[in-house]
């Protein structure tokens, strides 16, 4: 169905940072599947683990126990705060479970009434109906009204507004630690620490939605590291197994308690396949100083598009970002400079219109970050 506007170009073979179209052109890539491909493309530990487990079983149903998912899981428990974890397929399905779950809980385990959750504007969270409710951002909502109700919006990074909101019918609070979609926004030190203060005052559940930020994307496993702040909820997937898709919500085990057998599932999810690659991606992540790579590369890119909005002050508004996710926010329109850039060989995305976002994979080097600053430069200077 007629759902993308993609670009021009088909590609049929990928390598770490570089990917080559059905022509043998080489393009290098920042943005990496979407924040997907952060070992760069066909990580070799997770190319193995595929094969080796494509050879053994690639699915059974969750009926059953499945050793690989049992070991994904207790890794996943093990380096973060979560004592559950529940997997599927996607960012908006963890999303989908995250909602679900926080409802659950207030009426199963508090047997309380609330069922609202708060949202930030320039929210991203999923394409589900649930989800893309969640979603503070009108042009998602267009053409599927009426949505779900038990949502409402509020100002990001706005503590004083947040506070505010917080009604009798509120049960949790859904936030990106640093919006994705919405611009690469970063919300001030003390606001996700306010979040979850207010949470525990109030009594309320806090999600972090991590599917974009997590998975070493900002130079830790996950972005709540860097917050001060630490969630009752956590969503993850995009480059939670390299490629493969499968997606994980992660919980405190008194809020898990809220799902027993029958309230969830997922046919496919954390199936032997995706557990397998999603093992080899989180080991590499944490064994192969990928993490290292990320926080020694991250500098080079941030000076390097910092120098590019000096160069060019009459039309970049701003450049900001952690690890190696940065956004550059434009005067104008970025879609021509997205076609220069393609042109030239380079792929990179613009988001809500106005804003370069470079997502590449945390294997890159500062060889290759220069080579991509290279090509902004002259995509600047040949656009108008």
């Amino acid at each position: 169905m007629n759902t993308y506007g993609r670009t021009p170009v088909a590609f049929v073979r990928g390598e770490g940072c570089r990917l080559w179209d059905v022509e043998g052109r080489a393009y290098l890539d920042f943005v990496a599947g979407l924040a997907v491909c952060n070992l760069g493309h066909c990580p070799p530990r997770v190319v193995e683990a595929i094969r080796e487990q494509a050879g053994r079983l690639l699915h059974v149903s969750n009926l059953y126990h499945i050793p690989g998912q049992s070991v994904l899981a207790q890794w996943i428990v093990e380096h973060s705060f979560g004592d559950r974890v529940f997997f599927c397929n996607s960012g908006a399905e963890a999303n989908e479970g995250a909602i679900k779950l926080v409802r659950r809980y207030e009426h199963c385990v508090r047997n309380g009434s609330r069922f609202e959750i708060l949202t930030m504007t320039q929210s991203f969270h999923g394409r589900t109906l649930a989800t893309v409710t969640a979603t503070g951002q009108e042009k998602f909502h267009k053409g599927f009204e009426p949505l779900v109700a038990g949502f409402r919006y509020v100002p990001f990074d706005d503590a004083g507004a947040l506070e505010k909101a917080v009604g009798p019918d509120t049960c949790a609070i859904l936030v990106e630690p640093i919006q994705g979609e919405g611009g690469v926004v970063i919300p001030s030190d003390d606001y996700l620490p306010f979040v979850r203060k207010l949470c525990d005052d109030r009594d309320l559940l806090l999600i972090f939605d991590e599917v974009q930020v997590g998975m070493g994307r900002t130079g830790t496993l996950f972005a709540y590291e860097q917050a001060g702040a630490v969630p009752d909820v956590m969503t993850l997937a995009k480059g939670l197994a390299g490629g493969v898709p499968v997606g994980a919500l992660v919980a405190r085990q008194e809020v898990a308690a809220a799902f027993v057998p029958g309230a969830h599932a997922s046919t496919f999810g954390g199936n032997p396949l995706a557990a397998a690659a999603g093992l080899a991606a989180l080991k590499t992540l944490v064994e192969d100083g990928v993490l290292e790579n990320c926080r020694r590369v991250s500098p080079c890119l941030r000076e390097g598009l910092t120098r590019i909005a000096r160069r060019y002050p009459d039309r970049v508004r701003e450049v900001r970002g952690r690890g190696l996710i940065f956004g550059m926010e434009l005067t104008g329109a970025g879609a021509p400079l997205v076609t220069a850039c393609l042109e030239q060989g380079l792929l990179v995305n613009c988001t809500g219109e106005r804003v370069l976002r470079f997502l590449p994979p945390l294997v890159v080097t500062e060889r290759e970050v220069d080579e991509m600053l290279g090509i902004l430069d002259r995509a600047f200077a040949g656009t108008a």
